[in-house]
C-alpha cells in the first residue's frame, strides 16, 4: 500500500475489503467470520486505528447483509460474467462498492466509484480498476438509491 496517510474511512474500507474477501472462503457463517477476523487482526495489534476499525465493522455487517440484492445488481450489469465467473477480489470490490453507491446515502456515488477503483487498484491486478469501473459506471448511469428522498429521479454522475 502506499505511505500517503490515508483517511479512516479508507482504511475502514480497506479493512472492510479484506474481510469481506476473506468471508468468500468462509461458507456458511460469513457474518461469524467477519466479527472474529476483525477481532483477531485488532488483538494482534494488525488495525490499530479506532475510527477505521468501526467504520470497517459496520460496512462489511452491512454488505453481507445486502449481500443477495447487492450481487443481483452486480449480476445484472456484468455482462457475459456470472459471479461464480468474477474473481473474488474484483467480487468483494463491487460488492462494497454498490452498497455504498446504492445504500449509503453519507458517501456520494462519485466517492463510493473511486474508492472501489481505489481498492482495485491496491488488491486486483493491472485489469481490476478497468473491470470495475465499467460495471460501477453502468450501475451508476441507472441507479436509483430506494431509500433516499430522491424518489424515482435518476442519480447522475
Amino acid at each position: 500500500m502506499n505511505s500517503k496517510k490515508r483517511s479512516p474511512r479508507r482504511k475502514g474500507r480497506e479493512i472492510a475489503f479484506q474481510i469481506l474477501y476473506g468471508c468468500t472462503f468462509s461458507g456458511n457463517a460469513p457474518l461469524e467470520h467477519a466479527s472474529l477476523s476483525l477481532d483477531h487482526f485488532i488483538a494482534v495489534g494488525l488495525f490499530t486505528e479506532q475510527r477505521a476499525n468501526e467504520f470497517a465493522r459496520e460496512l462489511s455487517v452491512a454488505v453481507l447483509n445486502s449481500c443477495p440484492e447487492v450481487d443481483r445488481i452486480i449480476e445484472s450489469y456484468s455482462k457475459n460474467w456470472r459471479l461464480k465467473r468474477i474473481a473474488r477480489v474484483e467480487l468483494t470490490i463491487l460488492r462494497l462498492a454498490v452498497y455504498e453507491m446504492l445504500f449509503q446515502e453519507d458517501v456520494p456515488m462519485k466517492v463510493a466509484i473511486n474508492e472501489g477503483i481505489e481498492l482495485s487498484k491496491t488488491f486486483g491486478d493491472p485489469k481490476s480498476g478497468h473491470f470495475v469501473n465499467g460495471i460501477l459506471d453502468g450501475i451508476a448511469r441507472e441507479a436509483f438509491r430506494p431509500d433516499s428522498d430522491q424518489g424515482n429521479e435518476q442519480v447522475t454522475t
